[in-house]
């Protein structure tokens, strides 16, 4: 297979595995499931501890709403952009996907969070969420990579003077 026509297959899989991703943690963002209370209550204990009560709490500006909106909008946009085949949504999409992700990335590393997140029935995850998220953000890029020249395409670069 010519590497043109294998493109458009391995942007679709790059799609539909963030999309996957992103759909499915939705669940247990918007119902408020243990996980999700463990996760956001645990951040959110660490920002208090900072100085910056409330930033990961149901109300807060990070809390799983505003990230699970986010990732909603992201997979929407990735889905749209390729159904439609519109490379700057499809790029843009990825781009708000490699933002929302890295800050999950951070947040695992950087945070009492850790990769290895605990689960409702108090076993540890194995680092899941933490791989996930890398996979997402591996993938993200990949597109961004892959849709370069559309996204520059937009981007209003000052004109050259002689």
């Amino acid at each position: 297979m010519s590497a043109q026509r294998l493109r458009p297959v391995i942007l679709w899989a790059l799609t539909l595995y963030i999309a996957f991703v992103f759909i499915q943690s939705l669940f247990f963002k918007f119902t408020n499931s243990p996980e999700t209370q463990y996760i956001f209550g645990t951040l959110d204990a660490w920002g208090a501890g900072l100085g910056f009560p409330g930033l990961f709490a149901p109300k807060g500006i990070f809390s799983q709403y505003v990230v699970g909106t986010a990732e909603l909008m992201a997979s929407s946009a990735l889905l749209l952009g390729a159904f439609t085949k519109k490379p700057v949504i499809h790029g843009a999409g990825a781009l708000l996907s490699m933002g929302v992700i890295s800050g999950a990335i951070f947040f695992h590393l950087f945070t009492p969070l850790g990769v290895q997140v605990l689960n409702a029935d108090g076993t540890l995850d194995g680092g899941e969420l933490f791989a996930l998220a890398c996979g997402v953000w591996l993938a993200s890029f990949a597109i961004v990579w892959l849709r370069r020249i559309d996204l520059l395409k937009v981007v209003p670069f000052p004109k050259q003077r002689k």
